[in-house]
């Protein structure tokens, strides 16, 4: 892990997950103000008493969504960083095993993301290092017919990180200023034990300049590699 992060803020979002406090840990040591979200008062505790700012919402729920960034502007809080953890699996049974109710059960999280990235678009845009994440999956690359479902959910929040990217690119070009924000997608084929490896990759973007990052996919499940 490499990088200060002591000028940074960065919005985990699913941050009661095992990898939303093992990441939040991790950037609170790296200096960075963490502003961890998720829906449980409870579990929330225990990223406050780590030293992160907590949020309750449902950020499947664009209102609350919007809402939070709102108050954020108001206070004076910039967000300089989304590491995008909302997540779950569902699936097995075949292809006709690919029921509906666990397919918008899985949908849940890229609501959440394309939620998240359109209330903090302008703050990121305006940020001096931006940087946004998501966790994904190898299905992706080699979707299975009991994972339907969940490749096509991460298939499609990948499609819209990459847009992030490409709207942070085109946003820097058409201001004629240098790139200093960067989307990026990390690949696991399961989490489950990766939890500071995906941590330590996230904080060490800001260790990687924008335009050599931005609109890669990471492949975190062997060596660290940009695809």
């Amino acid at each position: 892990m490499t990088g200060d992060l002591r000028d940074r803020t960065v919005l985990v979002a699913g941050a009661t997950s095992t990898s939303g406090l093992v990441a939040s840990r991790a950037l609170i040591a790296s200096g960075a103000g963490v502003i961890a979200v998720g829906r449980s008062p409870e579990k929330l505790e225990l990223l406050s008493t780590a030293g992160a700012r907590t949020a309750v919402a449902d950020l499947a729920d664009e209102a609350a969504v919007f809402a939070l960034a709102e108050r954020l502007r108001e206070e004076g809080v910039a967000v300089d960083g989304l590491l995008h953890l909302v997540g779950g699996w569902r699936g097995g049974g075949g292809l006709a095993g690919q029921t509906e109710a666990d397919y918008r059960f899985l949908e849940n999280s890229f609501t959440a993301l394309r939620n998240v990235t359109r209330a903090f678009d302008a703050g990121l845009r305006a940020s001096a290092a931006a940087r946004v994440a998501i966790v994904s999956s190898t299905a992706v690359a080699r979707p299975l017919a009991g994972g339907a479902n969940y490749a096509a959910v991460k298939a499609a929040s990948e499609a819209w990180t990459r847009a992030v990217a490409q709207g942070f690119a085109k946003d820097a070009r058409d201001r004629g200023e240098p790139l200093r924000a960067a989307a990026v997608v990390f690949r696991v084929k399961a989490l489950a034990g990766l939890e500071e490896r995906v941590a330590d990759a996230y904080i060490d973007l800001w260790g990687a300049e924008a335009g050599a990052v931005n609109d890669t996919i990471v492949d975190v499940t062997g060596s660290l590699a940009a695809g």
